[in-house]
């Protein structure tokens, strides 16, 4: 089964050709269809941003690494009792790429986003077919498009993120990082009544987007007073709620002065693993009294965020599709950040909405 993967652990940013890591396309073998398992033959897979932090040995470092974890496909087969959920060959679906198993510990407090055993089933859907559990799978709604479903877990992010800042209608709301959980968090939240909405974004072409799917605001964090601007907009009160969604270490420190006193601060991205952020906590967390919060995967997230699918602003996410065996460009445009989203087509998979 051909499959995209890291052949070689290092920074996809490195100029050094020598070090840098590297992206390939590589057999891997069928993953085995178990009695309440589904086979989907995938037409789009997304890439993540996490996907480079893979390539840098963020997980481990044995090559190679199968990536892929937001796609859309058809259903190909069904084991012998994975009819639950009604499911059928043919449909179109995506789904979580994370197994919860329901029985460690902290699947039963009901927090399956530290499931102890989630490591144990990592099957990459940058590939032609991938297999998982039926409680993995949804069907697409007949109004999205397989291109557009493969968005479905990136919106889930999103979803739970809105979760995790308690939003009250009018609550004013900044978030930094134009990519892709940035904008679509940015039009969740605009949805639950968030107020004096504010992109933080130095690439000129992200923040026209933002305008245009939402935001009152935008901020460009190189060219202007962060600060002041915030301070502006807000009459001097300052955020309710604040989302990082860039994962920039340099970017991440001043969102704490925008907030508002008693306001929450959420870190909705993927860090170096050995960056430290200083953090006064006599400033912070005991005259501002604010909540400082993070987010790792999105449990319970997935039939809210198929509901609001077909809702959502998605063809500037998917305008940058290329073919798997173009793994390596593909990844190379997406570290380039010419576009907001990059996306493979994985097969000729036919879509009863017109897309293939």
């Amino acid at each position: 089964m051909r499959t995209v993967a890291v052949t070689k652990i290092g920074s996809l940013r490195d100029p050094d050709g020598a070090t840098r890591g590297r992206i390939g396309v590589v057999d891997f073998p069928d993953q085995p269809l178990g009695a309440e398992d589904v086979r989907i033959r995938v037409a789009f897979s997304a890439i993540c941003g996490s996907d480079p932090h893979l390539a840098e040995g963020f997980f481990g470092t044995d090559v190679p690494i199968g990536l892929g974890h937001e796609l859309s496909g058809v259903v190909e087969a069904l084991g012998e009792r994975a009819h639950r959920n009604g499911l059928r060959i043919g449909d179109r679906v995506a789904g979580n790429f994370l197994r919860f198993c329901g029985t460690c510990r902290p699947c039963q407090r009901g927090q399956q986003q530290f499931c102890e055993n989630i490591q144990e089933y990592n099957r990459p859907g940058m590939a032609e077919t991938v297999t998982w559990h039926e409680s993995q799978v949804y069907r697409l709604p007949d109004n999205v498009t397989l291109l557009q479903g493969c968005l479905l877990e990136p919106t889930s992010v999103a979803v739970r993120i809105a979760d995790k800042t308690h939003i009250k209608v009018g609550d004013r709301v900044a978030i930094c990082g134009g990519g892709p959980i940035g904008q679509l968090a940015l039009q969740v939240l605009k949805m639950s009544g968030a107020t004096s909405l504010t992109l933080i974004e130095p690439i000129a072409e992200r923040r026209e987007m933002a305008l245009r799917h939402g935001a009152q605001f935008v901020i460009d964090p190189v060219e202007e007073d962060q600060f002041a601007r915030a301070d502006a907009i807000t009459d001097g009160y300052g955020y309710d709620v604040v989302i990082d969604a860039s994962g920039s270490p340099r970017a991440v420190r001043g969102l704490l002065d925008i907030a508002a006193k008693g306001g929450t601060v959420i870190y909705g991205a993927m860090y170096p693993h050995d960056f430290e952020m200083p953090l006064g906590l006599s400033d912070y967390l005991y005259l501002k009294e604010l909540t400082l919060t993070g987010v790792f995967v999105s449990p319970y997230a997935f039939p809210r965020a198929l509901q609001i699918l077909p809702h959502l602003a998605l063809d500037e996410l998917t305008q940058a599709v290329f073919d798997l065996e173009d793994a390596p460009e593909a990844f190379a445009v997406h570290v380039s950040g010419k576009y907001p989203k990059v996306v493979l087509r994985c097969g000729d998979v036919e879509d009863s909405m017109g897309a293939s």
